[in-house]
């Protein structure tokens, strides 16, 4: 199983450099952070100090979108990065939260994303694409290569990723969910001729190393309201209690009210008050390394291939050591 750090590009730049280089050191493979130009700053460019600080780790947005950036400039940098540190990104992507909704736009259609999926590829790989009604070829390009991982929860969104993308990100850790969506995805890509073990199953959820449940608990609740929003939108579109998407996603959710993005995606967000301790717990891994270890196994049989440490809360550096000494070794031997 590889592993893979996410951070918010807060300033400075350099301290995430800094922790992108020590999860390198302690056998992190991928590092990923957010993507939303109001609230962080712009990933792209901490990208090229992240690839010239390390050897052979991969970066990229966890996720981008369609909206925020023109798809030739996003298929274009991609390709700049590669042809500079030697096709180390991957380009996650999905329909657009805090990006979007913060600008005060829409997320995007799936429609719009599955076609952003195709052309952000084939464009940063060298090949003609339609943008806009308009073929457009990036000349410079040779020998790229941009794998895209598609986000998704609802059932429309967990075909596209199986029909269009290279990977899958669950954002989320929970086995049965996470078997419930695999097995989705997959059978998605075989209905579309496609072969299903081809794709890349990434489990991205934040993870926090000690025996202080409650505190861990407490740092990480924010991840539950943050995925919230995206079952917001499930339950908008399927109702509360629909055959469509499982119980266990949507029902947590029936005391939220609003949302506040001046908080999104850090510990102590007040927005996230309704969300309870066995859904922290669920989504998230918490307590010392034995417990990481053993829900790290499971989610390896149910076809997990990486699974991605949210990292915001206060124990960054502990639990990326943590990782590094005990549990990766562990999942990995």
């Amino acid at each position: 199983m590889d592993f893979g750090l996410v951070l918010q590009t807060d300033p400075p730049a350099s301290e995430v450099v800094g922790l992108m280089r020590r999860a390198e050191r302690n056998g992190f493979r991928y590092g990923w952070t957010f993507d939303s130009a109001v609230l962080w700053q712009e990933p792209f460019v901490i990208y090229s100090r992240i690839l010239e600080h390390t050897t052979k780790l991969h970066v990229g947005p966890m996720v981008t979108n369609p909206g925020t950036r023109t798809w030739e400039v996003t298929a274009s940098t991609f390709a700049t990065l590669n042809d500079m540190y030697g096709n180390r990104t991957v380009c996650g992507i999905g329909r657009g939260d805090s990006a979007m909704r913060v600008a005060g736009r829409k997320p995007n259609t799936l429609a719009r994303l599955g076609e952003a999926i195709d052309v952000i590829r084939d464009l940063a790989e060298g090949r003609e694409a339609l943008v806009d009604g308009n073929p457009v070829r990036i000349p410079w390009v040779g020998g790229g290569k941009l794998p895209v991982w598609m986000a998704a929860y609802g059932p429309k969104a967990l075909a596209l990723a199986g029909q269009k993308a290279d990977g899958f990100i669950l954002q989320l850790a929970d086995p049965f969910l996470t078997e419930w969506m695999v097995k989705a995805v997959r059978q998605a890509a075989t209905d579309a001729g496609r072969d299903p073990d081809a794709l890349t199953i990434c489990v991205a959820a934040p993870a926090y190393v000690g025996d202080d449940l409650g505190h861990a608990r407490d740092q990480c609740r924010w991840f539950g309201g943050m995925v919230g929003n995206h079952v917001a939108d499930l339950v908008a579109k399927y109702g509360e209690h629909s055959s469509m998407v499982p119980d266990e996603l949507t029902t947590y959710i029936k005391d939220r009210h609003g949302y506040d993005y001046s908080h999104h995606g850090r510990a102590g967000n007040p927005s996230t008050d309704f969300v309870p301790d066995e859904i922290v717990e669920r989504f998230c891994l918490l307590g010392p390394a034995e417990a990481h270890i053993e829900k790290l196994r499971h989610l390896k049989t149910l076809g997990v291939d990486q699974f991605a440490v949210y990292a915001m809360h206060d124990a960054k550096e502990s639990t990326i050591d943590a990782y590094g000494d005990e549990i990766i070794p562990a999942i990995n031997s």
